[in-house]
């Protein structure tokens, strides 16, 4: 077991912040939503204090292990927006890349967008509603900034870059949602349909001057 003991060594304390983390996202994988401080300090080979020590409590856990895997879907996000195909494409290619990401690791999107149903009794004071606002909000400035970057939408075009980052955010996400629960068709199937409700103004926007493009 790990003691309360401090290294006071940056570097040493932010690599056991990680191994904490890969131990919490193994639970998390295992248990989903009913993922527990006990079973994540169980994981890790330390008692729950320590851990508080290290997070706070389950709702600081819950906002470092959302930045992880936040950072991680920006990045694909971006990878699958700015790579060389034509505009549709890209678009598809990006709506896919989110979905594949929440089938690929299905109990992490739960612990992140869905409290387990016995969660105020196992773990009062959580809400899982008051931190995954915050991780949409923030999906949805990243793609305004992308939009706003690549497409020109004239006057107004910085309101209305955040209109379209927030809508198709949230497009994505309760589309995804409800398709991860029922899986009422294939993938691909999905993709084509969102990519075609989305396709109307955007296939005729042209592309800023002074951007990278779209």
């Amino acid at each position: 077991m790990e003691t309360t003991q401090q290294t006071g060594e940056p570097g040493a304390a932010e690599r056991r912040r990680r191994e904490l983390l890969e131990a919490a996202d193994r639970v998390v994988l295992r248990d989903g939503p009913k993922a527990s401080m006990n079973a994540i300090a169980a994981e890790a080979g330390i008692t729950k204090p320590i851990l508080y020590r290290h997070f706070g409590d389950k709702a600081g856990l819950y906002q470092a292990l959302a930045v992880r895997h936040t950072d991680a879907l920006l990045d694909s996000l971006r990878a699958a927006l700015d790579a060389p195909a034509e505009r549709r494409s890209r678009v598809e290619a990006t709506l896919d890349t989110y979905l594949a990401a929440i089938e690929a690791r299905p109990q992490v999107y739960r612990f992140l967008m869905h409290p387990a149903e016995d969660s105020q009794a196992v773990e009062r004071g959580f809400d899982v509603g008051l931190h995954s606002a915050p991780l949409l909000r923030r999906l949805g400035e990243e793609l305004a900034q992308v939009i706003g970057e690549r497409v020109d939408l004239g006057p107004g075009g910085e309101r209305l870059s955040r209109v379209w980052g927030h809508g198709i955010v949230g497009m994505m996400h309760a589309a995804g949602d409800w398709w991860l629960g029922e899986r009422p068709c294939e993938r691909a199937e999905l993709v084509s349909g969102l990519t075609d409700l989305l396709w109307g103004r955007l296939a005729t926007a042209g592309n800023r001057e002074d951007g990278p493009g779209f």
